[in-house]
């Protein structure tokens, strides 16, 4: 445990958005199932609601640093790929 006053509010900090970042990952998370479910059922009017939620957020990741933009760009890809082959 640190005993400088600014390292103690550096570890609350940290605490703090390590969290919130675990939340907006688990989010995304999740929307990148729901849209693979949907895609897997092959109903393709659910698996577009689920790409544009999905896509909103990895954009959101990325854009707050939890993403690297590259691997953001390489999942919006795969999931447009994914999408444009159902029928």
């Amino acid at each position: 445990m640190p005993n400088i006053k600014s390292a103690k509010k550096r570890v609350l900090v940290a605490r703090v958005r390590n969290a919130r970042n675990k939340a907006e990952r688990s989010a995304m998370k999740t929307a990148l199932k729901k849209f693979e479910a949907a895609a897997a059922d092959g109903n393709r009017t659910e698996a577009e609601g689920a790409y544009k939620v999905a896509v909103k957020a990895v954009d959101k990741a990325a854009a707050k640093g939890i993403l690297h933009r590259n691997n953001a760009a390489h999942k919006k890809s795969a999931m447009t790929l994914k999408l444009n082959q159902m029928n």
